[in-house]
């Protein structure tokens, strides 16, 4: 058996000690802690109340105080509340069994494959993480089939730091001899740059710091330097939403000595009218003298494109004249064969695919290489032979191949099977491209498409493992009818053999923000869920995009009720179908999917028994003035707006807590260093769920210390996360037996 199903997560402490001493330290050794199996779960602080006014109405702010996670009663209370959510998981017999079992598949998957780079001298540069790994590892292949060779090893840099750390991202230079990676500790997602010889792993320069991510890294074509992205020097002693603005790019000169140059950004040329939390990519454009930058608004999926001439961007000197603007609707771009390719929202609300010559890029004058229809197109990839296309129709997605001549025409690629295709690579200067394939029950597996042979192959990057492909499991797609009548998609993932009786315990999950759709795609780790006779049920709601840009802007900013109203409906149709009943239903949603769970929890809480908030966006009132706040106003609204600040109040899931209600159980998953999502959402929101809570049921804050948003994770934390909800779904539906 594999080592990892042999590690014990924690030592359970005895019940009754576990938050004895943090009561008296933080004085509330008289107040009500509520007990579950033996277990005393502190009582919120008391209540501080702050009462804001927008647009003539207050609005409430109880726990406004817990937003200071420095302070030190505020540090031993969310201490003990971890300390509490940990040893009553601990005391779960299910918990145990589903760790063991969770490890056991995991320890099968030979690999997982991401970021992967085929370089011009045909060797290849992924993150891989194998069987025995924790986390995943910056790796060199000098052939398809030759042997990995190990070049950064985040676990033994964890060993040293005393910390997890983990990869951000990666970007080769061209011909492969050099690769700029950003790693950070602790899940925060803001760490180093640094560049590395690919033979030899040797170091070739100081590491950059205050790299957000991956630094957004771009080559020149000779490798001898590159653009990248960090956050304004002293960010982390500036107002809190002030950290994260004013983000420029600079030019790093391989060998040179001295300040990089400042190239783009706002502060850098004001003329622009750059938006301070704007989100760029600045690189040279292949096959010309020019650089481009493609800019949007935070989270803003719109684009607008700035030209200059190489030469002067990288001498400092800037000269960046807009070429076109939001009004063109563009949100991807990709660049080949002397042509640009847009994909457009512009009166295409599953968007279109347009061409214009790279030296005169007119949306306005664009050919139509893809007219408006029904299905959607989701990604484009440009390479040296033809642009490559993906197009979603319902579920399934097909690859589509358009060459680079003037009266191409779009040619459908056959595939081993119908799926999901994911663009992975694809660069002007090589012919083809990487994609991965995969559906509900089929795990993702690498491919390629050899425009000579004009056939698809698998790569040998991932061996076969044992549940790649499980029998005996089902996919249903279906149309649920919402509250306003609109035909909501809807995946049910389950075994072939499950019985409508109402028995099976179910998670219902959402995300439905930014555009973003749930894609077929089978994680080997959810058989531990589907053995049990569990049911997991993919909401597509409005918000996101599995019907285009139409389908997100029903969902967002003042259209946001839809998301969880289309969350209720799914909930209520899988009980009229007879999945399950509210006893055994939960519903589970991260970041920007806390709105799906916590505003379906708080407006229908007779449907669930469980609900699940993973490092959850639930003060979106006060989201704006968090660190990450300004970038995603685009997404949400801004309080500075009557209509959007409404908005922002209908989808607060901490402004719709009202006292005594009968809310179900509640576990609130966060990581302490988040960037993204900071902490004292969940402090605050589970506070005063807790608070009016008038059901008897728990209300857990499961913290981590070691993590963020979940970028980065370990296996190990991944593993401990999912064992710990799966457990506590179990324990709330009345099935945690052994």
């Amino acid at each position: 058996m594999h080592a990892l199903s042999l590690t014990p997560r924690r030592q359970p402490r005895p019940a009754s000690a576990i938050v004895a001493s943090a009561l008296l330290a933080l004085g509330l050794q008289g107040a009500f802690a509520a007990t579950f199996l033996g277990v005393e779960v502190p009582p919120p602080l008391p209540a501080k109340n702050v009462v804001d006014t927008y647009w003539g109405t207050p609005v409430d702010d109880p726990y406004r105080f817990l937003e200071d996670t420095k302070d030190v009663q505020v540090q031993a209370w969310m201490k003990a509340q971890a300390d509490a959510a940990a040893a009553i998981l601990d005391k779960l017999p299910v918990r145990n069994s589903l760790r063991t079992r969770l490890a056991e598949i995991d320890a099968a998957v030979p690999a997982n494959v991401s970021g992967v780079h085929r370089s011009r001298d045909g060797s290849y540069l992924m993150l891989r993480r194998n069987a025995s790994d924790n986390q995943f590892k910056l790796v060199r292949r000098a052939t398809l089939d030759g042997a990995d060779q190990v070049l950064v090893d985040p676990d033994a840099l964890a060993k040293a730091a005393g910390s997890a750390q983990a990869i951000g991202g990666h970007a080769p230079s061209p011909d492969g001899r050099m690769d700029a990676y950003a790693i950070a500790g602790g899940g925060a997602e803001i760490g180093q740059l640094h560049v590395i010889d690919t033979l030899t792993g040797k170091a070739l320069m100081a590491p950059i710091d205050n790299v957000r991510g991956s630094g957004d890294v771009d080559w020149l074509e000779d490798g001898s330097g590159f653009f990248y992205t960090r956050l304004q020097e002293g960010w982390a002693s500036r107002q809190r939403a002030e950290r994260f603005l004013d983000s420029s790019f600079y030019f790093h000169k391989m060998g040179a000595s001295g300040p990089d140059v400042v190239v783009f950004g706002p502060g850098v040329d004001p003329g622009l009218g750059l938006p301070r939390a704007a989100s760029s990519d600045v690189f040279a454009v292949p096959g010309t003298t020019l650089a481009m930058a493609v800019v949007r608004e935070g989270v803003k999926r719109e684009t607008t494109v700035f030209l200059a001439d190489l030469q002067s961007v990288l001498a400092g000197k800037g000269g960046w004249r807009r070429a076109f603007g939001e009004e063109a609707q563009i949100s991807q771009i990709a660049i080949a064969g002397g042509w640009l390719y847009a994909r457009s929202a512009q009166d295409a609300p599953r968007y279109k695919l347009l061409r214009m010559p790279l030296t005169a890029p007119d949306p306005a004058r664009a050919q139509t290489m893809i007219a408006a229809g029904d299905g959607v197109i989701v990604e484009l990839a440009a390479a040296q032979d033809a642009l490559y296309v993906t197009q979603r129709q319902g579920v399934l997605t097909r690859l589509l191949r358009i060459e680079h001549s003037a009266d191409a025409t779009p040619v459908e690629v056959a595939l081993p099977y119908a799926g999901r295709v994911d663009l992975r690579f694809a660069r002007h200067d090589q012919s083809g491209a990487i994609f991965a394939l995969s559906s509900w029950v089929r795990a993702t597996k690498l491919h390629a498409y050899d425009p000579g042979r004009k056939a698809v192959s698998q790569l040998p990057l991932q061996p076969p493992g044992p549940f790649d492909e499980p029998q005996g499991l089902t996919a249903r797609e279906v149309l649920v009818k919402s509250h306003d009548g609109v035909l909501v998609p809807v995946s049910v993932i389950s075994r072939a053999d499950v019985k409508l009786d109402g028995s099976n315990p179910t998670i219902l999950y959402g995300y439905a923000a930014y555009g973003t759709t749930e894609e077929p795609s089978w994680g080997p780790r959810l058989l531990a869920w589907l053995e049990r006779g569990g049911v997991f049920v993919f909401a597509h709601a409005r918000g996101g995009g599995v019907y285009g840009d139409g389908w997100h802007k029903a969902g967002h900013k003042t259209t946001k009720p839809n998301t969880w109203k289309d969350g209720i409906a799914v909930a209520e149709w899988l009980i009229a179908q007879r999945y399950t009943t509210p006893q055994r239903l939960a519903i589970y949603g991260g970041s920007a999917g806390a709105i799906f769970v916590g505003r379906a929890v708080t407006e229908r809480p007779d449907l669930f028994a469980v609900g699940v908030v993973s490092v959850g966006n639930t003060d979106s009132v006060r989201s704006e003035t968090r660190a990450n706040g300004g970038a995603n106003i685009p997404e949400y609204g801004t309080v500075k707006k009557e209509d959007e600040f409404r908005g922002l109040l209908a989808m607060s899931t901490y402004a719709s807590v009202r006292e005594g209600s009968k809310y179900p159980a509640m576990l609130f998953e966060h990581g302490v260093n988040d960037t993204r999502v900071d902490v004292w959402m969940t402090l605050k929101t589970g506070s005063r769920m807790a608070a009016a809570m008038s059901s008897g049921k728990p209300v857990l804050l499961r913290l981590e210390y070691d993590g963020g948003h979940g970028v980065g994770a370990t296996r190990n934390q991944s593993l401990e996360r999912t064992a710990d909800r799966w457990a506590y779904l179990l324990w709330q539906f009345g099935l945690a037996g052994p």
